[in-house]
């Protein structure tokens, strides 16, 4: 078969569509026909290579991806071949405290697919049952591979880590990216007043379709100026910020007294300035926040596949132009997600 691969990290040269060896499921594992998968700018990090992170190489990426189910492991009870699925990316152990408190994603030995475990970008991928949902007939293949990681991520960011409740604010940064227009349209379902920042006309129209209030353009504007602006000079009440360094200190500044900022990511660098003058101050709560439980990914993919929350796509490529996805996704091109397609699938 054939799998998306690399083998050295590096720049997009790196990146093969070539040949690799079939996958046998283990006990507790499935085996997946890959049906379509989306990127993230995980995969580009991943890419790159990232500190304290050794792979196995050559290594697949991709932790999104959905297709059918051709075998199963012995020990498999949840599904059988036929059986339409959509990966979840966070591996647990199951065993230490964490996870025996239900905090899949507080796993003292949590993994993710596609960055420190092989991905499922690939014709076939062998997958632990644990991080298969179902998906129901009639949602796209599309829209299946490509909704997990972003959706889980921001609803556990908005809803269980942020608190957000109905009537409050909240500022999306980057609401032209993945998590960025899942955190949009979750917002706006919970009844928060939505303000989103992006970087061009047509971005923010997307933003406003996906239930933006209001929206910033962060390269002609001060977001935070704006904000101040917007709000009568009293801030939001939540923050999501995954875009890290370059937005630390102004992503503070644009809280109310008391308000949250969440962060899931750190696009732009992990190590920002901050000003704890402010935080203490205001009485600021800075929050971290990963993937999400198996209970939450459920709760937040009822809603894709019921159509309440779309994954917006931007483009559909072959896997054999993997490295077209990640350039798009370098030079933030376009609105929503990257899907990637087996080429026998094209």
């Amino acid at each position: 078969m054939k799998a998306v691969q690399f083998a050295e990290h590096g720049d997009r040269s790196v990146i093969t569509y070539d040949e690799y060896p079939e996958p046998e499921p283990g006990r507790d594992e499935v085996v997946v026909d890959v049906k379509a998968g989306a990127l993230n700018h995980l995969d580009v990090w991943t890419r790159k290579g990232l500190p304290g992170i050794t792979l196995e190489m050559p290594h697949v990426p991709g932790s999104d991806g959905a297709g059918v189910v051709e075998t199963v492991g012995e020990d498999v009870t949840r599904f059988e071949p036929g059986d339409r699925v959509a990966v979840t990316a966070g591996v647990a152990c199951g065993e230490c405290e964490f996870c025996r408190h239900g905090e899949a994603s507080m796993c003292a030995r949590f993994r993710i697919l596609g960055e420190h475990l092989p991905g499922v970008h690939a014709e076939r991928a062998a997958v632990p049952a644990d991080n298969l949902v179902a998906v129901p007939d009639g949602v796209d293949w599309e829209i299946a591979g490509s909704a997990s990681l972003v959706f889980q991520t921001a609803w556990r960011m908005l809803l269980t880590r942020g608190e957000l409740g109905p009537g409050e604010s909240v500022l999306v940064l980057g609401a032209s990216g993945g998590v960025g227009h899942a955190a949009v349209q979750i917002a706006d379902y919970v009844g928060a007043e939505v303000y989103a920042t992006a970087s061009s006309e047509e971005k923010l129209r997307y933003a406003e379709e996906c239930g933006a209030d209001h929206v910033i353009d962060y390269e002609a504007d001060d977001f935070a100026a704006r904000i101040r602006e917007l709000t009568g000079k009293r801030g939001v009440d939540v923050v999501v910020d995954h875009v890290g360094a370059a937005t630390w200190h102004d992503s503070l500044k644009s809280l109310a007294k008391g308000g949250r900022i969440v962060t899931c990511g750190a696009t732009t660098g992990g190590r920002p300035e901050t000003d704890l003058n402010r935080i203490f101050w205001n009485q600021l709560s800075v929050i971290g926040s990963t993937m999400a439980t198996p209970g939450e990914v459920d709760d937040v993919l009822e809603l894709v596949w019921d159509g309440t929350f779309e994954p917006r796509i931007r483009e559909v490529l072959p896997m054999s132009d993997t490295a077209r996805a990640h350039e798009m996704i370098e030079n933030r091109e376009g609105f929503g997600k990257v899907v990637v397609k087996p080429d026998s699938e094209i």
